[in-house]
């Protein structure tokens, strides 16, 4: 649309507030902006001249202009942020965060389960959430499971079928994890009344569970009960020593938002802080694409109405580190020059920092983003520190993983010219080994994928990482020795805290460059394999596929074990307990059977 077309619709452009929409000659939308006065904002862009390339490129591309007139400025900042992420009009900024984040649900069912899921529906349940690190929900969820006893089976837990007693408890009451709702054991007002204080836990507020925990250590000590009371007062510890490394702020403060931004080139990055109780309870990096001339202010106030809408953030106090577009004049604005809010405003700016920082070293040790010829040199790099005798194009990486030194499984990872091919990765459940044998399992997963290559005549790789050091190195050759596969690819071992590479036969290590690209390289696999395996260990326990390790056992039934269980709490510490005390509690002839087994395994991995 040029200048002279604009100034024939001029006076059919309205002075009220509200967003105006850009559409090329494709009649595509490529641009949605707000404005008190519309007819004004949108003539600025066809009478000023504009020194920024994107917009002059966005005027010429301008064929057709739509209105939206709303009540308020307000109603525009809303209606414009709504659009923008419907459409993402390709002059707009980008936010780019894709990701979904888990939430903790509290199913909506008879005494309700609450766990981790990243799948938000619209099945009556509550959901808590969202949470940017998946590890701090599952170290939440697990301190909450030893303070407050839930269930987490499935099980139909209405009124009918628990006066009709269709259920029994299982493991988890013996083990002190479940107070046994399915029998009647536990009322619905207690279960209730657990599900308010996880509710308080998550949003920081400790102080009520904390007080109802010394009224009943209080309770239990002047019943002369002072067993009781020694279980509570260790809770109370917990929970206090939580409370402790959790709070990094004044407790006095209300509820804040805090948010920062930094900008690096054609990038911004918008850190926000969640505060409740006197707590940071959430912590997120949001990164920006600005397209245009947009100011701070304005890249600010876009990223803050998305994060507190995507973290359903209650907060009415928002500190910044200068003024923006309100959203909302209910909300209060904080620009803190010292004080408290202050420091969490600096603390804001550090967390922005390192994300950076953090971002930049992630790329350091990917080829993403690298030209070909970089590339090849990396490898080439690897070559000559390795003395391969092929450029390494095709690299495979093997690791074993197992829990609490129970249900084994292994993966592999396939980099080709220096990058992941996901499509194929290879997941391995262990078949022919008995009990936990690193050594052995790994001589199992390595036999099988390199028979069934030499067996479909497919091209192998030029280098295969065993990562473990010289013991799995060692079982990795053995296998590969069987199917005649010696001689046929390099084969190197890694030492997982040293990063040091070991080489079939040979008593020294090598030790490359700690920043050199070839190790950032081997960095880059071992470390996808570590995630690619943990991953999938993961999914195994979660969908009941292993069966407990003491079932494995010949002679040693699910009663035996659960006995076991209920007693010792893990595989790991029944392991370690003498032939005696695994006597007294299962007797002399199971007691030999399990002792055995465990301690001729450990046999067999130092004769290897």
């Amino acid at each position: 649309m040029t200048a002279e077309t604009f100034h024939t619709i001029i006076k059919t452009i309205p002075v009220h507030p509200g967003i105006y929409k850009y559409f090329d000659d494709q009649n595509e939308l490529i641009y949605v902006g707000k404005a008190k006065n519309i007819r004004k904002r949108v003539s600025s862009y066809f009478t000023k001249t504009f020194n920024g390339y994107k917009t002059q490129e966005l005027v010429k591309r301008i064929e057709r202009i739509e209105f939206t007139i709303v009540d308020s400025e307000q109603d525009a900042f809303l209606l414009e942020n709504s659009l923008i992420k419907q459409f993402q009009p390709k002059f707009n900024i980008n936010l780019k965060d894709d990701k979904t984040y888990p939430y903790i649900v509290i199913k909506n069912e008879p005494f309700p389960r609450i766990f981790l899921t990243r799948n938000r529906i619209n099945d009556g349940s509550q959901y808590l959430g969202p949470f940017t690190s998946v590890g701090r929900v599952r170290e939440l969820l697990s301190f909450i499971k030893e303070f407050i006893p839930l269930r987490t089976c499935k099980l139909n837990l209405t009124e009918q079928n628990i006066l009709k007693n269709k259920f029994k408890v299982c493991l988890e009451y013996h083990l002190g994890n479940c107070k046994g709702p399915c029998e009647g054991l536990q009322s619905k007002e207690d279960y209730e009344e657990g599900l308010q204080q996880i509710k308080q836990m998550i949003k920081g507020n400790l102080s009520p569970v904390i007080q109802r925990y010394k009224e009943e250590m209080n309770y239990y000590a002047s019943q002369l009960q002072f067993e009781k009371a020694a279980l509570i007062k260790r809770k109370l510890d917990g929970l206090e020593n939580y409370q402790a490394r959790s709070v990094v702020v004044t407790q006095s403060f209300a509820n804040l938002d805090v948010f920062s931004l930094l900008r690096e080139k054609d990038t911004a990055y918008v850190n926000y802080l969640m505060v409740q109780n006197g707590i940071i309870i959430q912590t997120h990096t949001l990164v920006l694409e600005p397209k245009l001339d947009e100011t701070d202010a304005e890249i600010l106030s876009l990223a803050i109405t998305d994060i507190r809408e995507k973290f359903n953030s209650e907060a009415i106090e928002i500190v910044i580190p200068f003024e923006v577009e309100r959203e909302n004049d209910t909300l209060i604005y904080t620009i803190p020059k010292a004080g408290d809010k202050k420091k969490l405003l600096d603390l804001s700016v550090k967390n922005v920092n390192y994300f950076i920082e953090e971002m930049k070293r992630k790329k350091m040790l990917r080829l993403e983003g690298k030209t070909d010829k970089e590339k090849t040199e990396v490898l080439v790099q690897l070559q000559n520190d390795l003395h391969l005798p092929a450029l390494p194009l095709h690299i495979e990486c093997f690791d074993n993983s197992n829990f609490q030194g129970s249900f084994p499984v292994a993966a592999m990872v396939y980099f080709k010219n220096g990058l992941p091919d996901k499509n194929e990765y290879r997941r391995f459940n262990i078949k022919t080994v008995s009990g936990i044998n690193d050594f052995a399992s790994m001589k199992e997963v390595v036999s099988r994928r390199y028979k069934r290559l030499l067996k479909e005549e497919v091209p192998l790789p030029q280098l295969v990482i065993i990562d473990g050091g010289k013991g799995q190195l060692n079982a990795a050759i053995e296998g590969l020795e069987e199917i005649g596969m010696m001689g046929k690819t390099t084969v190197v071992g890694l030492a997982k805290n040293e990063e040091e590479i070991f080489f079939p036969g040979d008593q020294q290590s090598i030790k490359l460059p700690w920043n050199s690209e070839s190790l950032k390289l081997i960095r880059r696999v071992r470390d996808e394999v570590h995630r690619f395996g943990i991953t999938f260990h993961r999914n195994q326990r979660s969908r009941g596929t292993f069966v407990n390790e003491l079932e494995m056992i010949k002679g040693i039934g699910k009663n035996t074990a659960d006995i076991l269980l209920k007693k010792f709490k893990s595989v790991k510490k029944i392991k370690e307990l003498s032939k005696e005390e695994i006597e007294e509690t299962i007797g002399k002839s199971r007691a030999n059977i399990v002792y055995e087994y465990f301690h001729q395994t450990e046999k067999k991995e130092n004769e290897i």
